[in-house]
């Protein structure tokens, strides 16, 4: 349900933990935590609370230590939601649709991943850029890739994410696409950019 809650902009501009948000699914040991329409106004509502970079990293509490790893999915935008993810998180993993657009998009982001860095989460590491959305038939995917790997050598991951029907029609049955078609190309490399991830540390 779209509008269960508590959501995760109750998380971010309410007083609700992470933890109680956060709930079981049909798949075992996956736990997420609901977004609906309201997020959107959180991007507006959070420059006006106090410490409003910091909300989620202290919404997530006890949750670092109850799970083996915490997922951020942020927006594809650099506003105050990212902001907090990237506060809240030890690593960054950034996709790039192989789109020459998208990579006048990664450089912004990179800014802005050194501006959180220097002033609220020194912490932070840049893990890796996965190339999604790619297309072999196309010179475009492969060159985006090629200007990528040439730029940004040890950050661009070997596993690349091919643009799939599967992976378009996973989310409509509200299922990962290793569940809803465990044995397409979408799956399989997503199983194999889990593995890359895990390697990385």
């Amino acid at each position: 349900d779209r509008d269960v809650r508590p959501s995760s902009y109750d998380t971010l501009c309410g007083e609700v933990s992470v933890a109680a948000a956060a709930r079981p699914t049909a798949t075992d040991n996956l736990w997420i935590v609901p977004a609906n329409r309201d997020l959107a106004g959180a991007g507006v509502e959070l420059p006006g609370l106090e410490r409003s970079e910091h909300r989620l990293r202290a919404g997530l509490g006890p949750v670092r230590e109850r799970f083996a790893a915490t997922f951020l999915d942020c927006p594809p935008s650099l506003g105050p939601i990212t902001v907090n993810a990237l506060v809240a998180a030890d690593r960054a993993i950034v996709p790039v649709q192989a789109e020459y657009l998208a990579l006048e998009g990664l450089v912004q982001f990179l800014d802005t991943l050194q501006t959180v860095r220097r002033r609220l989460n020194p912490a932070l590491v840049l893990t890796g850029i996965v190339v999604t959305m790619t297309d072999d038939r196309t010179r475009l995917s492969q060159d985006v890739e090629q200007e990528l790997k040439e730029h940004f050598t040890d950050l661009v991951m070997a596993t690349v994410i091919p643009r799939s029907v599967r992976l378009a029609e996973a989310p409509s049955f509200g299922i990962p696409v290793t569940e809803h078609a465990p044995d397409s190309r979408g799956a399989g490399a997503y199983r194999a950019l889990a593995e890359e991830v895990l390697a990385r540390g």
